[in-house]
């Protein structure tokens, strides 16, 4: 009789049905860009139909799509590479150099994250308003910046637990300052941990969208606020609505799908030390 384990099959389809259930709405939104407005809120809905590219013509002429899709780019990567010049030294310190209130540093730092933006949307606003940082990228750079420090130090203090320490300090011995010691013996090190803190930084900034309505109104406005912009007081138009979506998640979606494999390294780095 073989030996040889037998894969569990339930697992593996409560997986799929997990799967599906999450992309379904992805997959409805999709379908309803390419209807017109009568069938995009026909009751029952129609899963087959004549498809149309009116709803894409018209939010190209609209707005300014590559203008949105501009300022998300910007502002994602420069939040992501402010965060983590902040992040990598802060998690340095906590985890080689802990103190007896690293832990509740650490806690304190992620318990900024349970609270509702809507708490200091005024005197966030009034900053913003008096250092005439209203509708500009430096204004989002910032809270992007600042909304996902907590899980950057999270995840990159946890990666630079598992490394062991006698590397840094063999560094040390060698003469390596603190700077050489992160940029050539650590950095390379814990590379797939950094990467997949940068990749969900990036998918974080990209779908932020309160701040962005808040902060912004034209100048700097990235895709979050362009698909809010299909909304009017007549009524939300769904196929329009969902052909802004549509084209507003496509490139972090395609860039999630290419990066996944290096996502899942980084977040299981150190996993199986």
């Amino acid at each position: 009789m073989s030996t040889r384990a037998r894969t569990p099959v339930l697992p593996g389809v409560l997986a799929w049905i997990a799967a599906l259930l999450m992309f379904f709405p992805i997959a409805w939104m999709v379908l309803a860009s390419f209807k017109t407005e009568v069938m995009a809120i026909a009751t029952p809905p129609a899963f087959i139909f004549p498809p149309t590219l009116e709803n894409y013509q018209e939010v190209f002429e609209r707005a300014d799509y590559l203008a949105f899709a501009l300022n998300s780019v910007v502002i994602s990567v420069a939040a992501t590479v402010l965060g983590l010049l902040l992040a990598v030294p802060a998690a340095f310190a906590m985890a080689f150099y802990p103190t007896p209130r690293t832990r509740g540093t650490l806690l304190w730092m992620l318990s900024t994250k349970m609270l509702p933006p809507v708490g200091v949307l005024v005197p966030i606003y009034l900053i913003a308003k008096s250092t005439d940082l209203l509708d500009s990228r430096t204004a989002l750079v910032i809270m992007y910046t600042l909304m996902n420090l907590p899980i950057a130090v999270w995840m990159l203090f946890t990666f630079f637990k598992e490394t062991p320490k006698d590397i840094i300090e063999a560094s040390r011995i060698d003469g390596a300052s603190v700077w050489q010691a992160i940029r050539v013996v650590l950095l390379p090190l814990v590379g797939p941990g950094i990467a997949s803190t940068a990749l969900l930084s990036i998918i974080l900034c990209w779908n932020e969208a309160f701040w962005s309505l808040n902060l912004t109104a034209h100048n700097a406005a990235p895709l979050t606020a362009f698909i809010a912009s299909f909304s009017a007081p007549e009524g939300l138009f769904w196929a329009k609505l969902s052909a802004a979506s549509t084209m507003a998640i496509a490139p972090i979606l395609v860039f999630g799908w290419i990066s996944q494999r290096q996502l899942v390294r980084g977040l299981t780095f150190g996993a199986v030390k």
